[in-house]
């Protein structure tokens, strides 16, 4: 009897790890890296995600803070399989398609209206052009606005002209037209902004408040030259092969999951750096307006820069459809007002 006792729990056992072994095969997990810092309002906003994909039968393995390196390194670590997702600027989205800077020209546009309007009419193209390379959008997002911030005031085209500023190590194309104008661009990681303001290797780089703010980059360059000069949009993408594997019956919630956090991204961050902002003045950053004639003069560069721009770090008929489009919005605002 004991042995008979002996050999049912055995069989017991058997299969309970049996069992929990093809849950845990069921059980398909998506690792995705990311630039934003753990207990961010990206991360926080990604984490939520994760959660309506775990109910979903995905477990979704967030690596925050660049763990896994630069936005290129991580496009890179998708390519070979080392991950499966994430969430990146057009920085990283244009290791995969030039075409995605499009949504964030400089001066370009005006407010979120421009912005919403251009991206909207650029999201299908954009996607349809990831999708042939092997990768699909799960949501559009954004950082924000880029300002200038510097350890002393750039007010000037000329003050950054004698900044020693940061840009992507990767995106040789930028560095090289900034050089051609005449000013000192250093080439760095994102990851690698903070030792390097410490070195002062560089005293200026370009972002949003909420990233200066998260990094704790403001602290070594306290002035902030309040012209927005772009949009920061990104996206969450994955590998087509990453979703090809993916339960048909459970792509619908993770579609959906994706989408709510693509709005959250877009109205909770678009607050979050007004908000960062205001912490940011309380612990010393400078904010300095330009008036209208300084304004014409960085308008002189970055517009002026335009025909080296298409063609070069954006493909020219993707350039122009971003021209027209937000030519297109301003003519229907200006209609509207003129309307009786």
């Amino acid at each position: 009897m004991l042995n008979l006792f002996k050999k049912f729990g055995f069989v017991l056992v058997a299969m309970f790890i049996l069992a929990f072994g093809t849950a845990q095969a069921d059980e398909m997990t998506i690792k995705l890296g990311t630039l934003a810092p753990e207990g961010s309002s990206w991360d926080l906003i990604m984490q939520d995600m994760g959660q309506q994909w775990k109910a979903a039968g995905v477990n979704l393995q967030i690596y925050p803070g660049g763990v896994l390196g630069d936005e290129p390194d991580m496009v890179s670590k998708m390519r070979i399989g080392q991950i499966q997702a994430g969430v990146f600027t057009v920085v990283g989205l244009a290791q995969i398609d030039k075409a995605v800077q499009a949504l964030s020209i400089p001066l370009l546009y005006k407010d979120d209206a421009e912005s919403d309007y251009v991206r909207g009419k650029l999201q299908p193209i954009l996607e349809k052009r990831l999708l042939a390379k092997g990768f699909k959008v799960l949501n559009w997002g954004e950082a924000g606005w880029v300002y200038f911030f510097g350890k002393n005031p750039i007010l000037t085209p000329d003050d950054l002209k004698a900044a020693k500023f940061f840009v992507w190590g990767d995106d040789t194309d930028t560095m090289n037209l900034w050089k051609s104008a005449g000013f000192s661009p250093i080439p760095l990681s994102a990851t690698d902004i903070l030792p390097n303001l410490q070195t002062g290797l560089i005293n200026c780089f370009d972002t949003t408040p909420l990233s200066a703010l998260s990094f704790q980059w403001f602290a070594l360059a306290p002035h902030m030259t309040n012209i927005k000069y772009c949009p920061l949009v990104g996206a969450t993408i994955v590998t087509t092969k990453a979703w090809d594997s993916i339960p048909d019956a459970a792509k619908p919630a993770i579609l959906k999951a994706a989408a709510v956090a693509g709005k959250r991204f877009r109205t909770e961050i678009r607050a979050g750096n007004d908000k960062a902002i205001e912490v940011m003045k309380t612990h010393g950053l400078v904010v300095h307006d330009v008036d209208d004639a300084t304004y014409q003069k960085w308008a002189s560069l970055f517009v002026g820069s335009y025909p080296q721009i298409s063609g070069t770090i954006i493909p020219s008929d993707i350039f122009d459809l971003a021209v027209k489009y937000r030519d297109e919005y301003r003519a229907k605002e200006a209609a509207k007002a003129s309307a009786p």
